[in-house]
């Protein structure tokens, strides 16, 4: 589950990453000073500057990938395909570059984890539903016994036990990130749009079969805040916010159960 999950967190890290090209003359911004002419001369104000105006689609994607690589930290929420169990991923984690997480994992619709990641340890708190899911194929006694010690309930486990690694790669926004910069690849310029009451513009960008619409924000940093991926393998909708906000990965309150020393 974690490497395709992943590999879909890259393609949609890199994608705008890799927008440094663009087609010659195919999406330059307008930018004849015919507007201002005319506003001068009926005496209206001038219109407010359109922001990357001049700017081809692979310029303005250039600038999101300064802006969100360079984020110490940002939140991730979307569906996301599992080319290994054939169902959905869903997303929504707060993680940084210091490897720290905390969020929530479902699978295919059915149950959620709770996860936190700070240092070394990895908590997570399981509903029964995702307990089922996982346990698949295992016989009802040690489903049923599972669910029992597990569910609803805290557990830790070293971030480099085997059970724990295939969550915690959802922590570490650097992995993430690593090779945005590796691809070279096409943009076009699209319409304006808002994502989260944040006011955008959209890109359009093909890879092969693959499709995307990415939307890079126009008020402040130009964070990219969504990537849809229409077609092709791995199609599904991510979308970033909350960038340098800190993670809360305390320690959970309460009991925790320690899977290590239930393995051990």
């Amino acid at each position: 589950m974690r490497r395709t999950a992943l590999a879909a967190l890259c393609i949609a890290a890199a994608a705008t990453a890799g927008l440094t090209g663009c087609q010659p003359g195919q999406d330059k911004a307008d930018t004849s000073s015919s507007a201002s002419g005319a506003s001068a001369g009926s005496g209206k104000p001038p219109a407010k500057k359109e922001p990357f105006a001049g700017l081809t689609g692979g310029e303005i994607a250039d600038r999101a990938t300064k802006a969100t690589t360079g984020a110490t930290s940002l939140r991730m929420k979307g569906d996301i395909p599992d080319d290994e169990s054939g169902a959905t991923i869903s997303l929504d984690v707060l993680l940084n570059k210091k490897g720290e997480c905390a969020g929530t994992i479902g699978m295919g619709g059915k149950g959620k984890a709770d996860l936190i990641k700070t240092g070394d340890v990895v908590y997570m708190k399981f509903d029964e539903a995702f307990l089922r899911e996982q346990s698949e194929g295992e016989s009802k006694a040690d489903t049923d016994a599972a669910v029992a010690m597990l569910a609803g309930k805290w557990t830790k486990s070293k971030a480099t036990g085997a059970d724990a690694k295939e969550f915690e790669g959802f922590c570490d926004l650097g992995s993430v990130l690593d090779g945005a910069e590796d691809t070279d690849s096409d943009a076009s310029r699209g319409k304006t749009a808002t994502v989260g009451g944040v006011p955008a513009i959209t890109l359009h960008e093909k890879d092969g079969k693959d499709r995307y619409t990415l939307y890079v924000a126009t008020q402040g940093k130009p964070y990219l805040l969504r990537i849809d991926s229409t077609a092709g393998a791995d199609q599904g909708s991510v979308t970033f916010s909350d960038f340098d906000e800190p993670v809360p990965s305390q320690k959970p309150a309460g009991d925790i159960l320690d899977l290590d020393a239930l393995g051990g």
